[in-house]
C-alpha cells in the first residue's frame, strides 16, 4: 500500500514533464483516456451540434411567433370586417327604417291632405246652400295660403264711390298678398261663376286704380268653378286652383 502510494504521487509530479516532453508517452495517455474525456474534434463537433439545435430552436420559435404574429392579424382583421359589416348593415337597417318613417310621414300627409282637401269641398258645398258662412270658408282657405308659403293674407275693404264694380256704389272686398315685392290679388270662394269671374277682374282694377298699383297675380281658390268661368278667366290671365294646396310657389 505503501509503494502504491509513492508510485502515485511519483507519476504525479513526473507525469507534467512527460507530457510536454514526451510526444509518444502523451499519445499514449490520449489514447488512453479517451473513452473518458472527449478530444478536440469531438468536442468541437458537439458544440457544433449544440449551436446548431440552438439556431434550429431559435428559427422555430421566430417562425412559430411569426406564424402565431400573423393569426393573430388575420384574426384581427377578420373581427374589423365582422364589425365593419354589422355597422354597415345597422346603418342601413337605421335608413330603411328612416326611409319607412318618411315614407309613412309622407303616406299620412298625402291622406290628411286629401281629407282637408275633401272636408273643404264639402264645406263648400255648406257655404253655398247657407249651412256655414262663405267668410268662415274664405278664413279656412286663407289660413292654408299662410301655412304653406309663411305669407300674411290681408283682407282689403275699399268703398267704391262710383260703382265701377257692382254698377252702383258698395263697398269692395279683396285677399291681398305681398310677397318678395310681388303684389298678388285673390279671391277666396266657396264657388264662383261666369259673372263672380267677371265681378273678380273689375275689383282687381278697381284696386290697382285706387291704390296705384298694378298686381303681378291674379288668383281666385275655389273647389267649385263653373266652367263657364274658367274659360273667363284664362281670357282674362286669371290662376284658377280647386284648393289653397294647389296653388304654385308665392
Amino acid at each position: 500500500m505503501q509503494n502504491e502510494e509513492e508510485l502515485k504521487q511519483q507519476i504525479q509530479r513526473a507525469l507534467p514533464e512527460l507530457l510536454r516532453t514526451d510526444p509518444a508517452f502523451r499519445a499514449f495517455v490520449l489514447d488512453l483516456t479517451r473513452e473518458v474525456y472527449a478530444d478536440r474534434d469531438q468536442t468541437e463537433s458537439r458544440f457544433d451540434r449544440v449551436l446548431d439545435e440552438l439556431r434550429r430552436d431559435r428559427e422555430e420559435s421566430a417562425r412559430r411567433w411569426d406564424e402565431e404574429k400573423a393569426e393573430s392579424a388575420r384574426k384581427w382583421a377578420e373581427a374589423e370586417r365582422r364589425w365593419a359589416e354589422s355597422q354597415r348593415r345597422w346603418e342601413a337597417n337605421e335608413r330603411k327604417w328612416e326611409e319607412s318613417n318618411a315614407h309613412f310621414e309622407r303616406v299620412h300627409q298625402e291622406i290628411m291632405a286629401q281629407a282637408n282637401k275633401h272636408d273643404r269641398a264639402v264645406g263648400a258645398l255648406g257655404a253655398r246652400w247657407g249651412l256655414l258662412s262663405e267668410r268662415a270658408f274664405r278664413d279656412a282657405l286663407a289660413g292654408i295660403l299662410e301655412d304653406s308659403f309663411g305669407v300674411e293674407v290681408l283682407r282689403i275693404e275699399d268703398w267704391d264711390n262710383e260703382g265701377t264694380v257692382f254698377g252702383r256704389p258698395d263697398q269692395v272686398e279683396l285677399d291681398v298678398i305681398i310677397a318678395n315685392g310681388m303684389l298678388l290679388i285673390c279671391e277666396l270662394k266657396s264657388s264662383i261663376d261666369k259673372g263672380g269671374m267677371y265681378i273678380f277682374e273689375r275689383k282687381v282694377r278697381f284696386y290697382e286704380r285706387r291704390h296705384d298699383r298694378k298686381a303681378d297675380r291674379l288668383i281666385v281658390i275655389s273647389p267649385m268653378i263653373d266652367p263657364r268661368a274658367a274659360k273667363v278667366a284664362a281670357a282674362l290671365g286669371i290662376e284658377t286652383y280647386g284648393d289653397s294646396t294647389e296653388v304654385e310657389r308665392i
